[in-house]
C-alpha cells in the first residue's frame, strides 16, 4: 500500500484547523497530514484505511486519538481495538501495526522527530514485518 505522509506543518499558531473538511477531501487510503507543533510535539491527522506495516519508533511515545471509525493497533501478544473517542499510547520501542477495516479519522501527538513510518532497524537487529518503506 501506498501512504501519503505528509510531515509539513499545514497550520501556523492562532490558525483554525478544519480537521472535518480536510478528512471529507482526503481520497487517499492512508493519509496522514501534520496539523501543528505545540512545543517540541506535532499534531497529526490520519484517514486511513487498510493495514500499515509493523514497525516501531526507538526513541518516542506515539498517542492515537479516533474521532471516527475504528482502529486496531496490533501488538505482539494483543490488539488494541479503539473507537470514537477513544486513544492509546503506544510506548517507545514497541513493535506495533495500525489497521483499520473502514475509513477511520485519526489524531496522533508525537515529537517532531518521530519519524512516521517507524525506525529503520540496524543491520543484524530483529525486525517483526517488513521494513518502512517511502511513498
Amino acid at each position: 500500500m501506498k501512504y501519503d505522509i505528509n510531515t509539513g506543518i499545514k497550520y501556523g499558531q492562532l490558525e483554525v484547523v478544519d480537521v472535518p473538511a480536510i478528512a471529507a477531501a482526503c481520497r487517499k487510503k492512508w493519509f496522514n497530514q501534520t496539523l501543528v507543533q505545540v512545543n517540541d510535539s506535532v499534531v497529526r491527522l490520519g484517514v486511513v484505511r487498510g493495514v500499515f506495516h509493523w514497525h516501531k519508533h526507538v526513541h518516542d511515545d506515539e498517542f492515537f486519538f479516533v474521532l471516527e471509525g475504528g482502529l486496531l493497533i496490533d501488538l505482539k501478544n494483543r490488539t488494541i481495538k479503539l473507537g470514537p473517542g477513544q486513544g492509546v499510547v503506544v510506548p517507545k520501542d514497541v513493535m506495533h501495526r495500525p489497521r483499520a477495516a473502514r475509513k477511520t479519522v485519526m489524531l496522533m501527538v508525537e515529537t517532531r522527530r518521530i519519524e512516521p513510518e517507524g525506525d529503520r532497524p540496524r543491520p543484524g537487529s530483529l525486525h517483526i514485518g517488513r521494513k518502512a518503506r517511502r511513498s
